[in-house]
């Protein structure tokens, strides 16, 4: 499979120091620091069970106090360097269609990739976009070595975004979550800086 990606990358405003959260640009997309005028449409959005039931951190339903608790932590998550959390938008309407995010553990120079789009925008390619973009992120400003991601056993479609990044499968962890009365599964994924940095493109 070729992994390779034809997609520039356009970083801003990156300040850690300053708490200035950065906007990363792809072909079709602005990856963007949450606000809480964002509030309302998260709410709409992720108030869906087919987002919800294979999303590990999304209740349902999903109130307008849970968007506005979530969005409210993320200046001080950036800022203790823990979390990078990024709005996916249209880069022309600049529609909101899902958020992505890196969970960093600086000692070991990795994080976690999560995402999660809007019903409505599923199957057009935004998720694994905009993955591309947070991991160039991750590796090239972040100066991660690895950075992983899992889907649980009954969402495969996440399965197939995580090969089109060029990230191996590592295994299984069996009964690893509870989630809707359940036990499940998660898949686990993963790519290193070495593996990203020999498929790309520059």
């Amino acid at each position: 499979m070729n992994n390779k990606r034809s997609f520039h990358l356009h970083i801003s405003n990156w300040d850690v120091a300053r708490t200035n959260r950065p906007s990363l640009e792809t072909e079709r997309l602005l990856l963007r620091p949450f606000n809480l005028n964002d509030s309302q449409r998260v709410q709409k959005l992720a108030n869906c069970k087919e987002v919800t039931s294979p999303t590990l951190n999304l209740p349902f339903p999903y109130k307008i106090q849970h968007a506005q608790k979530w969005i409210s932590t993320h200046d001080s998550l950036f800022t203790k360097k823990k979390h990078a959390i990024f709005a996916i938008t249209d880069r022309i309407s600049s529609e909101l269609l899902g958020a992505i995010s890196l969970v960093t553990v600086s000692k070991h120079s990795h994080a976690e990739l999560g995402y999660w789009v809007g019903h409505d925008y599923w199957k057009q390619g935004f998720a694994t976009e905009a993955a591309r973009g947070v991991i160039e992120f991750g590796f090239e400003k972040l100066e991660l070595n690895r950075i992983y991601a899992h889907f649980m056993a009954h969402n495969p479609a996440s399965g197939k975004v995580m090969k089109k990044l060029g990230m191996h499968f590592e295994g299984i962890l069996r009964e690893h979550v509870f989630k809707n009365d359940t036990f499940i599964d998660l898949h686990i994924y993963s790519i290193l800086k070495s593996e990203w940095d020999a498929n790309s493109i520059k």
